[in-house]
Formats: structure tokens, C-alpha cells, sequence
């Protein structure tokens, strides 16, 4: 009897869906909206494929990651320093790395979601995204710091309207009739000359640095038995599959209705809604890049905090005040991005670049943790995951290579 496979019911894995969709939140923000939407407008279905290699590698690393949360009761943080105690300069290198790479990451990342904001105000009030970015971002600053509890009642009311805007766009899809010939032909692997940096912020813009370290402190607390890591893994697929439709169908409707436009400012965008809103298409891009970029914003610093604090050893709550500076140095900083970026939409694919650019960094320390029988025993990645893992290693590794040459 021991042996048989624990069953679980459909309420169960219902309930289990709950991390996941917090990632799920967390990466589909207006750097989601803004890549998605300047891909489909500029080279049509030819980077499709990135979407698809972006669902495959945020399912296999954020499952990774939730594995280590549940079978070592510890964060990634935690079990990289401990692998690496007995060689503490070699373990003080690769948390200094991952350090740098999550902060740089946050900090791109921070700008991005408050220009994607600001950008939402903007369009409905005609006052200049500079403006508005620092405003918001210091409003974000005094809620985290003074206001927590009602932070987790705006992440419910605007990730309701995420998921209204998810929904129109998976409609506005079937309404405009896509080629799927085109489609098929996008999943085949190209990069077009000119948009090594759009493939980076595709992916950089899903499969986030910081969102692997917060899933496994997320699968440690909601789960306490290795029994249980089925129905973790079906609470993580099916969550990273829908923000790779809702990314897909943006894609494809901005390549079906907005082919060869020029794509400079939020209203643009929200061209590719006309099909199904009409005159409503403008305001309601606005409010969905409010809502967007509000949820993702406030998970953020929290995120980068919260990787540092496992990684230097720190208390993840407002009574360590190395917690609480690093949450301001991260919005203040995006302020500062924000305030200074000429172009809000390049800021943006910027941002998700950069992700992607230190996104090989993360991989490659989860692959490696959840390889080690040390740590994860029998329940350490089978000869698929390893395959997969460093398959997406390589190719995070060598687009962000790419994309870091080109800029010289």
C-alpha cells in the first residue's frame, strides 16, 4: 500500500494552482503586453517559437524550482550556500553572482514595470509618463513599507482585470482569423536580422530570474511532502500553459491586425482590440496596462528582497532593515529608469532583455541543485529534465551573448 501513488481530488488541484498563478502575475505585465504586441507588429509570426520555448522552459524551471522548495524544506538560496559550505570561495563567488544578476534583473525590471503603468495613467490622462512613473513608484514604496495588508486586496482586484484583459485577448484572436499556416511556420526557430534583442525580451519577460526563487520559498510553505510533488507539478504546469496562451494570443493578434504598424505608445497597441472593442479598445488597453503593471510591480522588489535575504542570510520581513532597504533600493532605482527613459516602450523591451541577458545565470544554479542526488535523493531531475535544463541554459546563453555582442 505504501507503494501505490497518492490520488488527489479536483478541488485539491485546484487549490494547488495558487503559486503558480503568482508567477503567472507576476511575469505577465506590460513587458508581456509591450513584447508581445511589437514582435506580432514587426516580424509577424516569425518569433512565435520564442513563445513556445518560453512555456516549455518556465514550466521545466519553475517546476525544478518547486521540486527543491518541497524536498529540502529550503529556498534555492539556502541550498546553494549549503552545497557549496565546504568551498566557501567558490559558494561566495556564485551567490555574488546570483546576487548581481537577480539585483541588475530587478532594478531593469522595476523601470519597466513602472513606466508600463505609467503608461496606462498616461493614455487616459495626457500627463507625461515621466511624471506619473515616479509618482506611482513612491506610492508603491509607501504601501509596501506602511500598507501591506492592502496590498494583497489591489493584487486580487487588478488580477482580475488581467484576467479580463486575457480573456479579450484570446477572443479578439479567434474573431481576426489568423493564418496558421504562417503559425506553424513561426514555430520553426529563425531570428530575423535586428531582432536578437525582441527574441530576448520575449523570453526574459516570462521565464524571470527571481520568480524561480520565489516558487520554491511559495512550494516550501504550501507544501511539506515530496507525496505531494504530482500535484505540485500539475499546480505549475497548468498555470505557466495559460500566460503562454495569453502571451501566444497577443502575438497573433497583433501580427494579424497591426503587420508593418509602427508601435510607439500605448494607444498603438491597443489598435490590435478594435476587432472586438471598438471605440472601448484604447481606454481598456489603458486600465489593462494599469493593471498589469500595478501587480507586477508590487512583486518585484519583494522578489529581489527576498533572493537577497536567503542568499546573505537576512529575515524576509520589515524587522530586518536590510529587507526593507532593499525593497526601497529597488523602487527607487526603477524611479530613476523610469524618470529618465526617453522612449517608455523601448524602456520596456529593454527591461525584459536585460532579464533575459542574466536569465542563464539562475538556470544554470537550478539545474545543477536539483541534479545533485546530495540534496533532492531520489527526487533529483531524471535524464529528460537534465536534458531540457541545459538545453535551455544553452539557449538563454547564447541569445543573451548574442544580444550583449550586439550592443557593441
Amino acid at each position: 500500500m505504501k507503494d501505490q501513488k497518492k490520488t488527489f481530488t479536483l478541488k485539491e488541484k485546484i487549490a494547488a494552482m495558487g503559486p503558480g498563478f503568482l508567477i503567472v502575475g507576476s511575469f505577465i505585465g506590460p513587458g508581456t503586453v509591450t513584447s508581445s504586441t511589437r514582435a506580432g507588429a514587426a516580424n509577424g509570426l516569425t518569433l512565435f517559437w520564442c513563445v513556445l520555448f518560453s512555456v516549455i522552459a518556465v514550466i521545466v524551471v519553475q517546476g525544478m524550482s518547486a521540486r527543491i522548495g518541497i524536498v529540502t524544506q529550503n529556498g534555492l538560496a539556502e541550498n546553494l550556500k549549503d552545497d557549496f559550505a565546504d568551498r566557501p570561495v567558490l559558494r561566495n563567488i556564485l551567490c555574488g553572482l546570483v546576487a548581481v544578476a537577480i539585483t541588475i534583473g530587478g532594478f531593469a525590471y522595476m523601470g519597466g514595470d513602472l513606466t508600463g503603468t505609467a503608461l496606462g495613467v498616461s493614455a487616459l490622462t495626457g500627463v507625461s509618463t515621466k511624471i506619473i512613473a515616479p509618482i506611482w513608484g513612491v506610492a508603491i514604496l509607501l504601501i509596501l513599507n506602511f500598507a501591506g495588508d492592502a496590498v494583497k486586496y489591489l493584487e486580487k482586484l487588478l488580477g482580475a482585470c488581467v484576467v479580463i484583459m486575457a480573456v479579450v485577448f484570446l477572443i479578439t484572436m479567434v474573431v481576426v482569423k489568423p493564418d496558421f499556416g504562417e503559425l506553424m511556420h513561426g514555430c520553426v526557430p529563425t531570428v530575423p536580422e535586428g531582432s536578437i534583442m525582441t527574441c530576448l525580451a520575449l523570453i526574459g519577460t516570462t521565464v524571470v530570474p527571481y520568480n524561480m526563487f520565489l516558487h520554491a520559498a511559495s512550494a516550501k510553505r504550501t507544501w511539506h511532502s515530496p507525496d505531494e510533488i504530482p500535484l505540485c507539478s500539475f499546480g505549475t504546469t497548468v498555470p505557466m500553459i495559460i500566460g503562454g496562451v495569453v502571451t501566444g494570443s497577443i502575438m497573433i493578434t497583433s501580427a494579424t491586425v497591426m503587420r508593418g504598424m509602427a508601435v510607439n505608445n500605448a494607444m498603438d497597441m491597443a489598435v490590435q482590440l478594435e476587432p472586438t472593442l471598438g471605440n472601448l479598445a484604447q481606454p481598456f488597453m489603458a486600465v489593462g496596462l494599469i493593471a498589469a503593471g500595478v501587480s507586477s510591480a508590487v512583486c518585484t522588489p519583494i522578489g529581489v528582497s527576498y533572493v537577497l535575504a536567503g542568499l546573505f542570510g537576512w529575515k524576509t520581513d520589515r524587522s530586518d532593515k536590510r529587507y526593507t532597504i532593499t525593497n526601497a533600493a529597488v523602487l527607487v532605482t526603477g524611479i530613476i529608469i523610469a524618470a529618465l527613459g526617453s522612449n517608455p516602450l523601448a524602456l520596456i523591451m529593454t527591461a525584459q532583455a536585460v532579464n533575459g541577458i542574466v536569465l542563464p545565470v539562475v538556470v544554470g544554479v537550478t539545474v545543477y541543485l536539483t541534479s545533485r542526488r546530495k540534496i533532492m535523493g531520489k527526487y533529483k531531475n531524471n535524464a529528460l529534465q537534465v536534458t531540457l535544463g541545459v538545453a535551455i541554459f544553452a539557449i538563454s546563453l547564447v541569445l543573451g551573448l548574442s544580444s550583449f555582442i550586439s550592443v557593441f
